[in-house]
C-alpha cells in the first residue's frame, strides 16, 4: 500500500518531493521510502533522486502493472481482481488454479512473458516479454456445457472491437479461435473448462495478442505466418489502453450473451469472418474431405457444404482454408 501511495504522490507532484515530506505523509521512515523507490524502479518507473530535492517521477512504467491498468478500467467485474506476473509458464495454468480456489468471475491473470504459452491442440504460442498482451479471464457462466464453445467466438469478437477502437485496424476472425491482420495471425484464444453433469463450473479464456513486435521479433518457424499490430500499422500501441478496451468489450459481450443469447454476437462474428464462401479441407483424425465454408450456426459450429451438397456441422478438428488461386492458410493453426 505504501508503494502505491508513494507512486500516487509522485504522480500528482509538480516537481520534486522530499523524502522527509513523503515520510511525514505516509507515516513511514525515510529508509522505507527509499526501499519502495528502488522497488518502483525495478518495476519500470523512471524516478529521479536528488540529495537535497528528493524524488521526481520522470516516466511511468511500460509494464501492465495494476497501477497502470486499473485506472483505465471501465468494467464492473473483468479485471477488478487483477494478478500481474513478470513471467509465467502459462496464464491459463495459473488461472485454473485460482479458479479451483474460488477466484471470482472476471479475475484476470496477466504475464509480461509466457515461457510455455500454448494455443489450440497444444501448439506453442510465442510470448516474448514486454511486447504483447498475454492474459486469462476466469468465467463462471451458469449455462449448459453445450454452449461453452460460443465463449471462444465472442472473445474473438471482443478482440476485434478493441483493436478497431484503439488501433484503427480491421481484423478478421478465422474459425474457431484466431484473429488475423492482412491474412496473418496476431491473436489466438484458448478456452479451457471444468464441468460436472453437463454444467459448467468455470471457464478460463486465455488470449495472446502480438502488439508491438517488429517484423524481426518473430522466430523463423512463425515469421511467415505471424504478425503484430505494430508490424501491420507501423505504429506502437499503448498496451494498457488496449487491455482496458478489450476487457470492456469482452465483459459487455459476455453479459449480453448470458442474458440474450448468441444471435447478435453470431452476426458480429460473421461480419468479421475470414474464409467464408471459400473452399476448405477438413482434417478430422484420419479423415479428410473438401467443402465450402458457409458460416457458423446458432451454436457457433462451422458449417461446411460437401461437394455432394450435404451441409456438415463442425465442432472441432482442423480445417484448412484454400482460397481460389492461392496457397491458403489453416483454420486453427
Amino acid at each position: 500500500m505504501s508503494r502505491k501511495a508513494i507512486l500516487e504522490a509522485l504522480s500528482t507532484a509538480e516537481g520534486f518531493l522530499s523524502g522527509e515530506d513523503l515520510s511525514r505523509r505516509l507515516g513511514i521512515s525515510r529508509s522505507a521510502i527509499w526501499k519502495h523507490i528502488v522497488a518502483l524502479r525495478q518495476e519500470g518507473y523512471a524516478i529521479d533522486a536528488h540529495t537535497r530535492l528528493g524524488y521526481k517521477l520522470r516516466s511511468r512504467s511500460a509494464y501492465l502493472l495494476p497501477e497502470e491498468v486499473e485506472p483505465l478500467l471501465e468494467t464492473k467485474r473483468f479485471g477488478r481482481d487483477y494478478h500481474f506476473y513478470a513471467s509465467l509458464p502459462s496464464t491459463n495454468r495459473t488461472a485454473k488454479e485460482l479458479a479451483r480456489q474460488g477466484a471470482p468471475e472476471g479475475t484476470v491473470v496477466l504475464a509480461e512473458e509466457q515461457t510455455e504459452g500454448r494455443g489450440r491442440l497444444g501448439r506453442g504460442w510465442y510470448s516474448p516479454p514486454g511486447l504483447g498482451v498475454y492474459f486469462t479471464v476466469i468465467l463462471r457462466p451458469a449455462v449448459p456445457l453445450s454452449l461453452a464453445p460460443q465463449v471462444t467466438l465472442l472473445a474473438s469478437v471482443a478482440v476485434c472491437k478493441a483493436l478497431e477502437t484503439v488501433a484503427g485496424v480491421q481484423p478478421q476472425i478465422k474459425w474457431p479461435n484466431d484473429v488475423l491482420l492482412n491474412g496473418k495471425k496476431f491473436c489466438g484464444t484458448l478456452t479451457e473448462l471444468n464441468a460436472e453433469m453437463e454444467a459448467v463450473n468455470y471457464l478460463v479464456v486465455g488470449t495472446g495478442i502480438n502488439v508491438n513486435q517488429g517484423p524481426d521479433d518473430f522466430p523463423g518457424e512463425v515469421a511467415n505466418v505471424a504478425t503484430s499490430v505494430h508490424a501491420t500499422t507501423g505504429e506502437k500501441v499503448d498496451r494498457a489502453r488496449l487491455l482496458a478496451a478489450l476487457l470492456r468489450s469482452f465483459e459487455a459481450d459476455y453479459d449480453h450473451w448470458l442474458t440474450s443469447g448468441f444471435d447478435r454476437l453470431r452476426v458480429e462474428w460473421l461480419e468479421r469472418a475470414a474464409g467464408m464462401g471459400k473452399t476448405v479441407r477438413v482434417i478430422a483424425g484420419q479423415q479428410e474431405w473438401v467443402g465450402k465454408a458457409e458460416g457458423i450456426d446458432s451454436d457457433g459450429a462451422l458449417l461446411v457444404r460437401e461437394s455432394g451438397g450435404e451441409l456438415r456441422r463442425l465442432i472441432s478438428g482442423e480445417v484448412s482454408l484454400r482460397p481460389e488461386g492461392g496457397q491458403g492458410y489453416d483454420f486453427g493453426r
